[in-house]
């Protein structure tokens, strides 16, 4: 029997997830999960990424703790952010996504390379946090200065393992700089911001090496593997977990939820550039979708108003509420409020309509907004990909909630296939087996 290691990292935690084959199934076993999350240092928020670091070690010692032979691991996570490296030694802070320090920037990136062309160039929709805005934050502030690198949080985990620097496709498509045609980063664009075109290098596909781990690791953890690239976007490995009968649509569904189809091309016309649908890479197809507000907002709500409350009580005392209308959870006022709750009443009394007033109306409100955020992101896709479908399959932690999968099959008319499978572990694992 030969063993695989998943390590998945997402924006709230982390998990290392053996793999193997048996009876032609992917079976897997959890050895190892971690809590994490961004936190905030002089008035930013952050990445803790040595503590990541340390959490991925001790995952890979359970790992071998519990098989003594692993073939390979490789590593996900969400995608856009990355660490800078000067003298091969990390650049801090290792900013998060959430952070608004980039709101000058967005505005001198489209001066120099005004949206639409950038739209046309890479298929990426515009997101406040892409990473093309953060790195030209960057340069405006100095931080590129002395800087020969910079690795996505996935490479760059990978590279404190081997020592090996190996910059992945589908995660380097978050980015903004990487062009639909060519899949290569785009010269033009780099060229166009000034940016240092040193940390620009080639881009390798999912399945590619990067190496043993170097010895003091090895002897850390128990045991030598090889580490490859999977699909490091975390999105792009679930679409390859996802055990489709069709190429219907799917949501991947966490902190974000990621709609989108499987298309053999990018679509980059003027209505995909009005709807902010991307073109994201993946395992030999591109993934047209979109991200909508995600488990956030309910996260959020279940930390301020009830900590103490276990999901499964969220979601009976959502289901007992008559909340019926809903808000845009894709308005910036709901990305990184101080209080969500606080979002909500806002939203509500801006609208001169009737506020939450109880848990369960608040719970309630959020599903039935995360529905409808579906059904309109659905219509979109209908009407760009020319394309109709009747099925819609929903991975990751959503799809264990069975009231916002009735909410979405009631909302948009379609029949949702809920998955309640570590889709993205399974797909990174998939990409590890097929190497074989």
């Amino acid at each position: 029997m030969k063993y695989y290691l998943a390590i998945d990292i997402g924006a709230s935690s982390g998990r290392h997830i053996v793999g193997w084959t048996q009876d032609k199934c992917i079976k897997t076993d959890e050895v190892y999960r971690f809590p994490n999350g961004m936190k905030r240092e002089n008035g930013h928020l952050v990445w803790d990424v040595d503590a990541l670091f340390e959490n991925v070690k001790e995952g890979i010692k359970r790992a071998f703790a519990k098989y003594a032979a692993i073939e390979s691991l490789a590593i996900d996570t969400w995608g856009v952010d990355y660490v800078l490296l000067a003298n091969d030694e990390k650049v801090s802070p290792c900013y998060a996504y959430r952070d608004d320090r980039v709101e000058k920037a967005i505005a001198a990136v489209h001066g120099e390379v005004p949206f639409s062309e950038l739209y046309g160039l890479t298929g990426i929709q515009f997101q406040p946090f892409n990473t093309i805005y953060q790195l030209y934050d960057d340069m405006q502030r100095g931080r590129l200065d002395g800087v020969s690198d910079f690795l996505m949080i996935p490479e760059y985990l990978g590279y404190r393992l081997t020592g090996v620097k190996k910059k992945e496709y589908t995660n380097a498509t978050t980015t903004g700089l990487v062009n639909a045609t060519t899949k290569a980063f785009d010269p033009e664009i780099i060229e166009r911001l000034g940016l240092p075109k040193r940390l620009f290098g080639a881009l390798y596909r999912p399945g590619e090496s990067v190496g043993c781990l170097q010895e003091p690791i090895a002897l850390e953890v128990g045991g030598q593997t090889q580490v490859v690239l999977c699909a490091s976007h975390d999105t792009a490995s679930a679409v390859e977990g996802i055990p489709m009968d069709d190429n219907s649509p799917y949501i991947s569904s966490g902190t974000w939820s990621l709609l989108g189809l499987k298309v053999a091309d990018a679509i980059t016309d003027e209505n995909s550039r009005k709807a902010n649908y991307s073109n994201e890479g993946g395992v030999g197809y591109v993934r047209y979708q979109k991200n909508i507000m995600g488990m956030w907002i309910v996260n959020r709500l279940k930390d301020e108003l009830c900590p103490d409350k276990s999901f499964g009580q969220v979601v009976e005392a959502a289901r007992q509420s008559q909340w019926q209308t809903y808000v845009d959870v894709n308005d910036k006022s709901f990305l990184a409020p101080k209080s969500m709750k606080q979002a909500f009443d806002d939203w509500f009394i801006a609208a001169a309509t009737a506020v939450p007033q109880t848990e369960g109306d608040y719970f309630r409100c959020a599903y039935n907004s995360l529905a409808a955020g579906y059904r309109n992101a659905l219509d979109e896709l209908r009407q760009n990909s020319g394309k109709d479908f009747d099925a819609l399959y929903i991975v990751g932690g959503g799809a264990k909630n069975e009231l916002l999968n009735a909410l979405t099959e009631r909302a948009c008319g379609v029949k949702v296939k809920a998955l309640p499978i570590e889709a993205t572990a399974i797909g990174n694992l998939k990409l590890q087996i097929g190497r074989q």
